[in-house]
């Protein structure tokens, strides 16, 4: 089993920056790799970013360039770092580990 919890959400400006962070528990070594995933209102869940356990990155074509995916050495600390915020970036941002396990989700809402 793996536990993960996210942080880092909140009420930013246009053009701003977050950094998400998803803290894992437990089976952190059965950890193939971890992905951030969003949901709008009213939109399907979307896949924003990927890093694998060997540190392989996979980002949604539209967001390149404004996101990193980041890890420490341990595993048990994923980030996701949003530059130049718009207001469609507006969604329930939510890490997991394998497509298995799933943390809670953090808000992130861009508004002027």
């Amino acid at each position: 089993q793996v536990q993960l919890v996210e942080s880092g959400g909140g009420l930013v400006q246009p053009g701003g920056s977050l950094r998400l962070s998803c803290s894992a528990t437990g089976d952190i070594n059965s950890i193939v790799n971890v992905g951030w995933y969003r949901q709008a209102p009213g939109k399907e869940l979307e896949v924003v970013a990927v890093i694998s356990r060997v540190r392989e990155t996979m980002y949604k074509d539209s967001l390149k360039g404004r996101v990193t995916i980041s890890r420490d050495n341990s595993g048990n600390t994923v980030w996701l770092q949003i530059n130049k915020l718009e207001p469609e970036d507006t969604a329930v941002y939510s890490c997991t580990a394998n497509m298995n396990f799933w943390g809670q989700g953090t808000q992130v809402t861009v508004s002027s």
